[in-house]
């Protein structure tokens, strides 16, 4: 489990194919202190096994899976990744709950700058806008971020100055892709409700008064 800040913007410094996969190499530092080989790492929000850890970076394989379903399919060597150790018992949550298991591929639509402070504009996918909500956490990229403005077919988040230097959302481009994970806890009431549905004949006034939500 993550929390969704960032601690070091790392680089893809080397990538092999291979069989059904890819195996990459990130140079980092401040991620691999009292990291062990197969401890987790989110790079760019997707949960990697760190591998052959080292002072200067580490090592991680992608399965067909994280390839199809993430944008790490496309970084090559040189691209910049955002990078958050797993958290620990004492680590404080200063995001929300992230777990680096990316529900879908996003865009990159622009990046407005005012006085120090930017306004990002994402689209998503259709099967993902569910999951949003006005004030609502998400995480973009592995940030964790707030949406501040939402439509149909995206949202808007204020970046602060410190985010914006310290992650890759400075070297996206209009169009490129970024990692999206919804809030865990719509996914959870989602499939509760659906559940509750199909036990109890659906979701009532009367019941959500009775359970003390109305």
């Amino acid at each position: 489990m993550f929390t969704g800040i960032i601690e070091e913007l790392g680089t893809i410094s080397s990538r092999t194919e291979f069989g059904g996969g890819a195996r990459i190499d990130v140079s980092a530092s401040t991620v691999t202190g009292g990291t062990v080989d197969g401890d987790s790492i989110a790079v760019n929000g997707v949960c990697l096994t760190a591998l052959d850890i080292r002072p200067d970076g580490f090592s991680a394989d992608l399965s067909q899976e994280t390839l199809d379903r993430s944008t790490l399919s496309r970084l090559g060597v040189g691209s910049n990744v955002n990078l958050e150790r797993a958290v620990t018992p004492s680590t404080r949550l200063g995001g929300h709950i992230v777990q680096g298991h990316v529900d879908g591929r996003g865009k990159f639509i622009s990046a407005v700058e005012s006085g120090g402070f930017w306004t990002v504009t994402i689209g998503f996918p259709p099967e993902m806008a569910r999951y949003f909500v006005y004030k609502g956490s998400v995480a973009v990229e592995g940030i964790s971020l707030t949406i501040a403005k939402l439509d149909e077919a995206g949202f808007e988040i204020a970046v602060i100055p410190k985010t914006w230097e310290v992650t890759n959302l400075s070297t996206l481009r209009p169009g490129d892709e970024v990692n999206l994970e919804a809030d865990i806890i719509a996914k959870y009431v989602e499939r509760m409700m659906l559940l509750g549905q199909e036990e109890t004949g659906g979701i009532t006034m009367e019941k959500l008064k009775g359970a003390g939500f109305a």
